[in-house]
Parts: C-alpha cells; sequence; structure tokens
C-alpha cells in the first residue's frame, strides 16, 4: 500500500477501531452531509480559517491537502480539527480519498498505454544493464581494488653556453682538477646536449577494505637513466619529477606499497615496506604546479626537508579543523638486516648494510605543523636525516657542491611554505612560495689543501600558476627560485682563498602551458633556463668567478590518464 495510502486510511480506521465522543443517536445527520458534500475541493490549507501553523498536525495536514487532494471542511470555510470524528465522517473522508485513488490510478492506466512502447524499451535496457553488471561482477578484477594508470612521454633537449674548467660530470670542487680554460660548453653538449624521448608509466592498484582504509600498491617503469632529464647528465638541475628508471631500462617494479588507516576520529597512521615521505604528511605544503617540469620547484622550496626519502617507514597525523600535525620515519635501507657501521672493525657503511634507526640505515624523520583553510595555508617542518647513509639531496635538487654536503653526515634542515588561490578562475594566479635552510655535521672531510668540518645550504622559489588561461581547463604557469646551494663552510683549508663563504648560488626559471586536449590527456610544453647551475664549481679552485657556464632547454610532454 503506497504511503499516502497509509495515511488517508489511518484516521478512518483510528475512528471505527476508537471510543467515538458521539454516537449513531446524537449524530448530526445534515453536518455528515456538509461535510461529504462541502462544496469545491480544498486546494490548500490556508482556506481554512480555523487552522494555523502552531498546530501540531499543521504539516501532515498541508501535505494531504497539497500533495493527494482529499481532504474536505465544511461550508463555513472551517475544518474543526479539535471536534471528535464520528465513523459517519470518517467515511465520507475515506470516500473522498478513495475516489480521488480512482481518479490517479485511471489517469496512470491511461499514461501507461500511451507510452507502452517507450515503456517496453526501457525496460529491455534496464534488463539488459543488469545482465551486464552481473557479468562484470561475475568478471571483475577484485571487489575491493581499482587500477587508475598515468603515462607520460617526455621529448626535449638542453643548450649550454658559457666557459669555465674542464671537469668531469659529477665532480665537485674536491676533486682537485686545476683549471684548464677550455671550453664546458663543449663537454656538456657531448655528454647531455642530444634530443631524447622518454617515458614514465605509473600503475595505481588502490584497494579499501573498509571503505575508509587504503592499500596501495604503485608500480611504475620508464627509461631516464641516460637522459638528462634523469639528473644524472652533465647538469643535475635539468632533472624532471616525472623522470623514472630503477634497475635496467624499460623494467616495471614495485615503487611504493603502503597501509593507511584511520585511528578514531582525527588521526591517521600509515607503515609500508616502500612509503615515501609526503605519502605521510597530512598537508602537502604547495599549490604548485598542477602539470610538473623541473624537479627542484615540487619540493615546496625546501628539497631537503621534504626530501621525499622512501623506504619502510611509518608515520601518524593529526587533523582537527583546519589544523594538523604529522610526523614520520623512514628508512631508505630499513629492508637490510646489516647494520653495516663497524662490520669486521671497519667504520662506515657497506653497500646493501643499513636496518631501521642505525647509523647505516639512510634515515629521514620528519615533523609538520600546518594550517589549511580551503584556499590557502602555511606550513613549517623540521627534518633530522642522519648517518653516513643519510637521506640527502641528489642531482635534481642542489648544485654539486650542495648535493656532497647534503647526506654526507648529520642534516637538520628547516623549511617554511605557504599558499594561496583564488576562489574563481581569473587573471590573477595562485601563488605558492617556500624557503629551505639545511645545517650538515660533518667532522673534518678532506679536501684539497685542508679539511671541511660543517656546511650550511639554502633554497627558496616562487611559483605562479594560472587557471583556465586564455582557454576553459588550460592552465599556465612559471615559477623563479634558486636550488639548495652552499651560503658557508667551515673552512680550514686553502680552498676559496680561505673563506668561509661561497659563491654556489644559481637561479631557476621556468614557463609552460597545460593543454587540456580531453579529460585525460594533456599536452605540455615548456622552457626554462639556469643561470650557473654548477655553482661554485663554475669557479676557479682559487676562488676566482671570472667563469660563466649556463643552460637553457626546452621540452614537450604529453600526459595520458586512464
Amino acid at each position: 500500500m503506497k504511503l499516502f495510502h497509509k495515511l488517508l486510511v489511518a484516521p478512518a480506521a483510528l475512528g471505527l477501531l476508537a471510543p467515538v465522543a458521539a454516537n449513531a443517536t446524537e449524530l448530526n445527520i445534515n453536518g455528515v452531509s456538509d461535510y461529504a458534500a462541502s462544496g469545491e475541493q480544498v486546494t490548500s490549507i490556508t482556506q481554512f480559517s480555523d487552522v494555523y501553523p502552531t498546530d501540531w498536525a499543521y504539516q501532515a495536514l498541508s501535505n494531504l491537502i497539497e500533495r493527494y487532494g482529499c481532504v474536505a471542511g465544511y461550508p463555513n470555510g472551517t475544518y474543526r480539527g479539535n471536534r471528535a470524528m464520528t465513523r459517519f465522517e470518517a467515511a465520507a473522508l475515506l470516500n473522498a480519498c478513495l475516489d480521488r485513488v480512482t481518479e490517479v490510478t485511471d489517469e496512470l492506466k491511461r499514461l501507461m498505454k500511451e507510452f507502452e512502447k517507450e515503456l517496453a524499451i526501457l525496460k529491455g535496457r534496464v534488463d539488459g544493464l543488469e545482465a551486464r553488471v552481473g557479468e562484470l561482477e561475475a568478471t571483475q578484477f577484485s571487489t575491493t581494488t581499482k587500477l587508475k594508470g598515468q603515462a607520460t612521454f617526455v621529448i626535449g633537449a638542453n643548450n649550454f653556453a658559457g666557459s669555465s674548467r674542464q671537469i668531469g660530470a659529477g665532480d665537485t670542487f674536491l676533486s682537485g682538477v686545476e683549471g684548464t680554460g677550455t671550453r664546458r660548453a663543449k663537454a656538456a653538449a657531448a655528454e647531455s646536449g642530444a634530443t631524447s624521448f622518454n617515458y614514465d608509466l605509473r600503475l595505481f592498484l588502490d584497494t579499501s577494505f573498509t571503505g575508509k582504509d587504503l592499500l596501495r600498491t604503485m608500480l611504475r617503469g620508464g627509461n631516464f637513466a641516460e637522459s638528462a632529464y634523469g639528473g644524472d647528465g652533465y647538469v643535475g638541475l635539468d632533472a624532471l619529477e616525472t623522470a623514472f628508471e630503477e634497475g635496467a631500462p624499460n623494467n616495471v617494479v614495485v615503487n611504493r606499497l603502503w597501509y593507511q588507516f584511520p585511528i578514531g576520529s582525527n588521526f591517521t597512521a600509515t607503515i609500508g615496506g616502500r612509503v615515501r615521505q609526503d605519502d605521510m604528511l597530512a598537508v602537502w605544503p604547495s599549490a604548485y604546479p598542477s602539470d610538473t617540469v623541473l624537479d627542484f620547484f615540487t619540493y615546496a622550496g625546501a628539497p631537503q626537508t621534504y626530501n621525499l626519502m622512501l623506504g619502510a617507514g611509518g608515520g601518524l597525523s593529526w587533523e582537527s579543523d583546519d589544523f594538523s600535525i604529522s610526523a614520520n620515519y623512514v628508512s631508505g635501507n630499513g629492508s637490510s638486516s646489516t647494520p653495516g657501521s663497524g662490520i669486521d672493525g671497519v667504520d662506515g657503511c657497506a653497500e646493501n648494510s643499513g636496518g631501521i634507526a642505525t647509523d647505516c640505515a639512510a634515515s629521514s624523520g620528519t615533523v609538520q605543523i600546518a594550517y589549511a583553510p580551503e584556499n590557502w595555508g602555511i606550513a613549517a617542518a623540521y627534518n633530522y636525516a642522519s648517518g653516513d647513509n643519510g637521506a640527502g639531496l641528489y642531482a635534481g635538487n642542489g648544485t654539486p657542491t650542495a648535493n656532497f654536503f647534503n647526506g654526507l653526515g648529520t642534516t637538520n634542515s628547516f623549511g617554511l611554505s605557504a599558499w594561496w588561490t583564488p576562489e574563481e578562475a581569473s587573471w590573477i594566479p595562485s601563488i605558492s612560495a617556500g624557503w629551505g635552510y639545511n645545517n650538515v655535521d660533518i667532522d673534518d672531510v678532506a679536501v684539497a689543501g685542508g679539511t671541511i668540518d660543517g656546511a650550511t645550504s639554502q633554497s627558496w622559489y616562487v611559483g605562479l600558476q594560472w587557471a583556465d588561461a586564455f582557454m576553459k581547463g588550460n592552465t599556465l604557469g612559471m615559477a623563479v627560485g634558486q636550488p639548495t646551494f652552499v651560503t658557508s663552510w667551515d673552512n680550514s683549508t686553502d680552498i676559496n682563498d680561505g673563506s668561509d663563504f661561497v659563491a654556489d648560488g644559481n637561479y631557476a626559471w621556468e614557463w609552460w602551458y597545460q593543454f587540456q586536449v580531453t579529460d585525460n590527456i594533456s599536452v605540455t610544453p615548456a622552457l626554462y633556463y639556469l643561470s650557473r647551475p654548477i655553482g661554485f664549481v663554475t669557479n676557479n679552485l682559487d676562488g676566482s668567478s671570472t667563469k660563466t657556464f649556463n643552460n637553457f632547454g626546452g621540452l614537450l610532454k604529453t600526459t595520458f590518464k586512464f
């Protein structure tokens, strides 16, 4: 029985079963007659002069009148809701409602006959959809797992200019190579100047057992190891965020494997044998970029603090309203049971040694505090990387000298980041900015002519991004900053004329425009410029800064999401 049928019949049934306030001998037959035929059908509750919005049954009576049209009153425009209902009045009310139901039923029959063909077609389609759903459920990959993927093609090349002393790729001032006056640009072009075409493939298997937890398995493959964009070229800062290769070209490996689950209403825990630092942060402190180019600009301005260390680890985050606190630990060598340091009387970390929280663990511990309302935020973070095999920078995030120091010993790093995005797309861009500071504690590292006992380095960036630029769905972006560079060191050598100041600075720029071809395909042309990508190594060993070297590059990136 329909709901409104129940509502209509209920008063009548109550009237038939419950004691009545008046019996048949007391019944005013004329009054019942008037009630049963009170003239025009009532269409609005406002037609009753004695019914008020404060009455307890006001809404129910309004629904019966305006939705179902089966309530009548008395000829004088009253409803008399507080008087007792007789069995005759209940019968009259029920009769009026059943007449209304009959009218509706006849109208439905007429409509069903008129649209008989269309209804038959719809029924056939529904039956077909049910069959297809049944087939998919019987053959689906998993009832708990979804597969997502992203494939990226990158084609591009680099151009180099300037001159300085000639050294091999990866050398630093520590190599002790004297200046020769040869042109570095020629050597750079020979090693990293060819046009290359590379790809990166990511497959995400996301599994949920409760609807609130997440087990992520990420498979990844690529062929960037021999490309300048992989970070191992003549200029490491050419590295792209999307570049990947592990083991051998075209190998597909398990890049991530971690499990995340809630604890109560405010805490979230993450553990994994292959988990990355940012997988365990409640907030990523940047709105830039939506489409990545140079790797440096994807670290919120502090590549050592947000080192994206990958390995065995776990973390806990707390969120309440717009505040969050995250704490996590990652061991890059956590899968090893060999501590390494001190084995057979040898002080140091052998290859494949490590464990968790040992001197050779490649440890990285991070704490972040963030405040992030809907369209802006600010975050402060601290990172402690320890051990001879610590979590340091790689070539895509700093100058050769900074890369050498950061990760050589114990590093204390600080990062401060902020971002803002407009509520609606306009000529005003989103703004992201960040700054990083690192202090490296090392013990008498031998260099040409003396030792270095410690070093400090810094980095910063500002990124701008315009949504719906020139065309809805497309994005324009640019960023400027200084990748991590050494600002000073504890120098006890004649190198750099004995000065603690290090002329290691370098400016990086990038410009890009993302064409959103379809919801799943985007094409991004990009240009970038590095004013002094090898920093202090550009100079002669005597500290003179008369030499120059710069890097200009361009690429075309196509991304497929599926």
